[in-house]
């Protein structure tokens, strides 16, 4: 693992006199990914400084991976990053400096998945209907629908079908994309991973070759941001399932990666979020459940409104920069989100100072000494419903603010509100927190960072 000791011998002196740790890098560039499965036990890439930058070229998310056998998780995210000085029980506060999507098309749509070709799981335990190998290489032939086969016996082996699907061109400065009709679809599935633009270490099978086109002509802007963003979990899982609804996948799974309730709750970092919010200008502080964090990075998405309801939107290639720096003894359940002002719920968005002013008014007017000085937090929530969610983000934002829980619904209901991000089961809830609470909690810095 990177933070292994390394042991340097010189004349004269004994080894463990020489015991020195790696060096630090002041920016760290990744463009390596794993097989799916988010593994504590894997070396990580690093350490990078506390405070350092982090900059990655990521893949595509979901409908590539799940369109490669190979890839076991759902999803191709980048190797994890060591964080010089993050320990267990300790909090990563990761600032998305910046998010610029590399891709001139992608394809996407609702999905199905074809029964006969998995093991429980279609992300995670890939049958080849034809030879019965698990875990199948495949290639590309051709374009279309059959296109994805079995590298052994050439039977088409994509676990998962496209009920109504799209592919879509993406303006070039970034703001706009149109989905094609057949011949548009066609020329970008014979040029697949030119428009898609994959980075050179990637094994997904990109998701254009499939050229679906059952919507044509619809505009939408693009305003990127990444689905996955977060922390290695305390035990091997795959990783689209680090969240509280797809994670449920896992318990009792016929295969290698299956989970108990329990295991899940201690182990997932809820680093699949797929919270729109978690855009360029958002921060988000992580859980440590591992040594040095394991900080990694995928699923950048081009656009897509609260909900992902159709289950995958438009998955892209893209350039990331992050600085990340280390809260000591933060334990914390999950993540909080520090989303944009602009993104805020206009009743948790920072009072101007003639609010404040007015609101002294008032309160000497009714005998109230104080006001509070209070600024906003997205407390990140998973289960396996939105209602199952949203108490997940309450017990947690509870527990680290030393509050009751009725009093959190209370805050959150009239200085905030409870968003989705991923329909059926992550959500954030959003609410004022005193100044005092976050310094005993230990966040007050980027908090006030982020939105004085």
């Amino acid at each position: 693992m990177t933070n292994e000791l390394h042991v340097l011998e010189k004349e004269g002196m004994e080894s463990e006199d020489l015991v020195q740790q790696p060096q630090a890098f002041e920016t760290l560039f990744v463009n390596e990914f794993i097989d799916g499965i988010l593994d504590p036990q894997q070396k990580m890439l690093g350490p990078v400084k506390d405070g350092g930058t982090i900059i990655a070229n990521t893949t595509p998310g979901c409908w590539g991976p799940m369109l490669t056998p190979k890839i076991r998780g759902g999803h191709e995210v980048t190797k994890p990053v060591f964080v010089e000085g993050a320990e267990i029980g300790d909090a990563i506060v990761i600032k998305i400096k910046s998010i610029q999507v590399t891709s001139i098309a992608t394809a996407s749509g609702h999905d199905e998945a074809i029964t006969d070709r998995f093991i429980g799981d279609p992300f995670v335990s890939v049958k080849c209907p034809g030879c019965g190998k698990l875990h199948p290489s495949t290639v590309v032939k051709g374009i279309g629908r059959q296109s994805i086969r079995c590298s052994t016996c050439d039977t088409e082996t994509s676990p998962f079908s496209m009920t109504n699907g799209y592919t879509m061109a993406l303006d070039h400065k970034g703001n706009i994309g149109v989905t094609v009709g057949r011949e548009g679809a066609r020329r970008i599935a014979l040029d697949a991973k030119n428009y898609m633009r994959t980075p050179e270490n990637s094994v997904q099978n990109p998701v254009v070759a499939l050229a679906p086109s059952d919507l044509i002509g619809v505009m939408a802007r693009m305003r990127p941001f990444l689905g996955q963003l977060g922390t290695t979990p305390s035990k091997a899982m795959p990783d689209s399932h680090n969240a509280g609804d797809f994670g449920s996948f896992l318990i009792g799974a016929p295969h290698e990666y299956a989970f108990t309730q329990t295991e899940l709750d201690t182990h997932r970092t809820d680093g699949h979020m797929d919270i729109s919010r978690v855009r360029e200008g958002a921060t988000i502080i992580c859980p440590v459940k591992v040594p040095g964090g394991g900080v990694y990075i995928g699923d950048m998405h081009a656009m897509q409104g609260d909900g992902e309801i159709a289950g995958h939107t438009t998955d892209v290639a893209g350039i990331v920069q992050l600085q990340v720096s280390v809260l000591k003894k933060v334990p914390l359940d999950g993540p909080i989100l520090l989303p944009n002002t602009e993104d805020l719920p206009y009743t948790a968005k920072p009072f101007t100072k003639e609010e404040k002013r007015r609101a002294r008014e008032l309160a000497e007017e009714f005998g109230v000494k104080h006001v509070e000085e209070a600024f906003p937090v997205s407390v990140v929530g998973s289960g396996t419903s939105l209602n199952e969610a949203t108490t997940n983000a309450i017990s947690r934002a509870a527990k680290l603010f030393e509050m009751s829980e009725p009093e959190i619904m209370n805050r959150a209901t009239i200085t905030g509100s409870i968003e989705i991000g991923r329909h059926p089961g992550v959500v954030t809830a959003t609410f004022q927190v005193p100044k005092t609470v976050l310094k005993k909690a230990r966040i007050y810095k980027p908090v006030k960072k982020q939105y004085d």
